[in-house]
């Protein structure tokens, strides 16, 4: 019976991999899925139910019986609330941080970035490009962070071949840069809200990994580039209002909304509630900021007319509704049963945690990376291994090798997906002259997490 959950989950997950070839979007695919997923689940409903859920179920139902009804609203309020509580948690945390970014960005907290980027030569716009993405994406996400320099990027270089170049130089420094806290990217912050990973640790994990990862493969980008470039000339964005805040009020801006996020971590840790209350706390209190630095604007239509990124509406909605989708996918394969028969396989015929972490980043370069480590955490939550408890070596190394497998192909992140849509970058060059550099870093990036994994 489970055979026909699973087969619709890995339709689900070569449609979502392969989206630049039949262009139907990623989020409409798992969304639909998904809800095909439970439609089918509910046909075998009380199979399922009886086979994974025998006893609890029968003390519920001890009273009515176990009638057609009665087994229906058990899955609805006992299994399927879990997931969407699970999907809540995670959607709750993104629209904070997002609507934290746009606030930000609609107040040109981040004009700094075309002054601090304008320059004749590739080699230095590479690396300041790089290292600012880099520390942007540990305290936003990576996705935004990506979204916004390739902008950048886009109206500042003419030339697209060396667009194409820089523009892997950030998604790579993006992915290694979200990689590495637990609020930099989706995956990250699902292995947090679930309690398999513990901030400080973890970042004192991944740090130098990805730190290697980044450096030693931007070299290598950097040994292709021209000696000198042209340039756009680059102007401010117009908001609608002709009284931007000052430098002071950006900068006391700047510091709450990325401030408030790094504080998020210590929120939880102190109170032991969910991330997302923290994250909403931040927002409101940046909002009250905002409004105060703006209150000149209250009450005319100029709020109105602000200026609104809409490349990062567009990809931050779609990633939110692709996590809604995705995990209603893999929590109807997890209730049928597969997840808990896999992992009874995978425990009896490895014990290495590293050859898990690889098989995971060799998926997530032709699939990607959020389904890998949505997958993995249903998986190894039943296994009895040392390595996949809660604060184990597998879970830092999982979200390590499925970063760096993910950016392995072009579509295997959202990140690259971004760069794909909003560069036209082909396969085959992303092939021919980027995966080879990506190859030697991962390779030192993996001699570095095993040291520094030793050592912890």
């Amino acid at each position: 019976m489970s055979i026909y959950i699973l087969l619709l989950f890995l339709i689900g997950v070569v449609l979502i991999s392969t989206e630049q070839i039949h262009r139907a979007n990623k989020a409409a695919v798992a969304m639909f899925i998904g809800v095909l997923c439970w439609i089918v689940y509910l046909c075998f409903g009380t199979d399922f139910v009886t086979a994974e859920h025998g006893q609890d179920f029968r003390d519920l139902m001890a009273a009515d019986g176990a009638t057609i009804g009665g087994v229906k609203d058990y899955i609805a309020q006992h299994l399927f609330l879990n997931y969407f509580i699970q999907a809540a948690n995670l959607v709750l945390f993104l629209i904070a941080t997002m609507t934290i970014v746009e606030v930000l960005d609609n107040n040109g907290c981040f004009d700094f970035l075309q002054r601090l980027l304008y320059t004749r030569s590739p080699r230095r716009f590479l690396w300041v490009t790089a290292i600012v993405t880099f520390l942007l994406s540990a305290n936003l996400d990576n996705l935004t962070t990506a979204c916004l320099m390739l902008a950048v990027s886009h109206s500042l270089i003419p030339e697209g071949r060396l667009r194409f170049a820089f523009g892997c130089a950030i998604v790579l420094a993006a992915n290694c840069g979200g990689a590495f806290t637990v609020i930099g990217d989706t995956t990250s912050l699902a292995l947090w809200n679930s309690g398999l990973v513990e901030p400080t640790l973890y970042a004192a994990r991944l740090a130098l990994p990805c730190l290697a990862v980044f450096v030693v493969t931007t070299w290598l980008i950097q040994r292709s580039l021209p000696r000198t470039m042209r340039t756009s000339r680059y102007t401010l964005p117009y908001r609608g209002d002709d009284t931007r805040l000052n430098y002071t009020q950006r900068i006391i801006l700047f510091v709450v909304g990325i401030g408030g996020l790094w504080f998020i971590p210590t929120f939880h840790r102190i109170t032991h509630l969910p991330a997302f209350l923290g994250a909403l706390c931040v927002l409101a209190f940046l909002w009250i900021v905002n409004e105060i630095s703006n209150r000149h604007l209250i009450g005319t239509d100029y709020m109105v007319r602000k200026r609104q990124p809409q490349a990062l509406q567009h990809q931050n909605l779609q990633n939110i509704l692709f996590v809604i989708g995705l995990t209603l996918m893999i929590g109807a394969v997890e209730e049928s049963g597969f997840f808990r028969d896999l992992c009874g396989w995978v425990d009896t015929h490895t014990h290495s945690a590293y050859l898990v972490g690889t098989c995971a980043g060799v998926l997530s370069a032709f699939s990607n990376n959020v389904a890998i480590v949505f997958t993995s955490m249903q998986t190894f939550s039943h296994s009895t291994a040392e390595f996949a408890q809660p604060g184990g070596q597998l879970w830092p190394l999982l979200s390590y090798c499925t970063a760096i497998g993910g950016t392995l192909l072009p579509f295997g992140t959202l990140a690259g997906f971004a760069l794909w849509r909003i560069e036209g970058v082909t396969l085959r060059w992303y092939v021919a002259h980027f995966l080879p550099k990506l190859l030697a870093g991962a390779l030192c990036g993996g001699v570095v997490f095993w040291i520094c994994n030793t050592l912890l």
